[in-house]
């Protein structure tokens, strides 16, 4: 049914969450495959340079948020691939999900920066309203 399932994920408990669920998606939909996307953020990547000043920790610091789902889809033996953007989180998922023909997301309801969400709106809510194609909301 659903052969393209974009994962969007920070790395948060939430966006784990929605990695199980993908992973159940996918298993149900022979041929699919999960494209796993995280989005760096600008504005947060001036603190991130300041707390972790070396290039080679940033990047580490930055695969560790990853770690975790990348096992999860590696031992459920579903097909995945890892894809790193830059810019605003919600509109950069959106555009890729529209752009790639995703069949459905998959995100978290809350993220890493919960006072963000909750000030300029949730990256899922802005997911959802702007995504042309199905957006399945894990709490």
């Amino acid at each position: 049914m659903y052969k393209k399932i974009l994962l969007a994920t920070d790395g948060s408990e939430h966006s784990k969450r929605a990695a199980e669920n993908a992973i159940n998606i996918a298993k149900s939909s022979p041929g699919s495959k999960i494209e796993v996307v995280y989005v760096v953020d600008p504005d947060k990547v001036k603190s991130d340079v300041l707390k972790n000043w070396n290039a080679a920790d940033l990047r580490d610091q930055r695969k560790g948020r990853m770690k975790d789902v990348e096992r999860m889809a590696q031992q459920s033996g579903v097909s995945y691939e890892i894809i790193i953007l830059h810019g605003e989180p919600g509109p950069e998922i959106v555009e890729y999900a529209n752009k790639n023909h995703i069949d459905i997301v998959v995100i978290g309801s809350r993220g890493l920066n919960v006072l963000q969400e909750f000030v300029l709106g949730s990256v899922s809510h802005k997911v959802a309203k702007r995504a042309n194609c199905p957006v399945l909301i894990v709490k």
